[in-house]
């Protein structure tokens, strides 16, 4: 091969390769449009609750409610922690709701006993479900590890974001939610 032949070959391996990390990286998220605003789905099928009696999203109108997806085995999961467990005792007197929605990629991570060291071990003190069947994760249509889903007081999700990153947004759309007024319960009898 010609020194021309070399680098055109260096240059193509490295194109496909950054094209396949492109088409392989989480989509950004971010806000999602008023009128594109699904209702959330209930929490389906969970395990169990740590930290919590179990919760329905239901009985959670009024409240914004962050819905972190993670696992404890994972690298970008335990560098988001911090940040979701910050929001947590930042703004849970304020209104805010978080759930960690604990599923499993390794058989292992299935085990009650290794989510509750870990919750310790981390100093978790949020809900956090524990979703072995992928009952939830298929419900929100999640794809990654972590994943977060706001959710406002009407109960649709206004925002997401997948992977690390994106804290500064996030957290100013916790506090633009919190700060929209309740919406009205709808009045009785009548």
């Amino acid at each position: 091969m010609t020194m021309k032949s070399n680098v055109l070959l260096a240059v193509a391996v490295t194109a496909a390769s950054v094209g396949l990390l492109t088409f392989a990286a989480p989509p950004p998220g971010g806000d999602i449009a008023d009128g594109a605003a699904l209702s959330a789905p209930e929490f389906t099928s969970i395990d169990r609750w740590f930290n919590s009696q179990p919760l329905k999203l239901e009985d959670l109108r009024g409240k914004v409610v962050l819905v972190d997806f993670w696992t404890y085995t994972c690298i970008n999961c335990l560098n988001h922690l911090p940040y979701v467990k910050d929001w947590n005792e930042k703004y849970k007197d304020k209104g805010l709701v978080v759930v960690g929605v604990h599923t499993p990629e390794f058989a292992y991570e299935k085990s009650a006993r290794n989510v509750q060291d870990a919750i310790n071990r981390l100093q978790i003190k949020h809900a956090v479900a524990q979703d072995n069947q992928y009952a939830t994760w298929k419900a929100f249509d999640n794809q990654y590890w972590p994943a977060v889903y706001l959710i406002d007081k009407r109960g649709k999700i206004v925002y997401s974001h997948f992977g690390e990153g994106s804290y500064g947004a996030t957290e100013k759309k916790i506090q633009a939610l919190l700060a929209e007024q309740s919406p009205a319960s709808p009045s009785k009898g009548g």
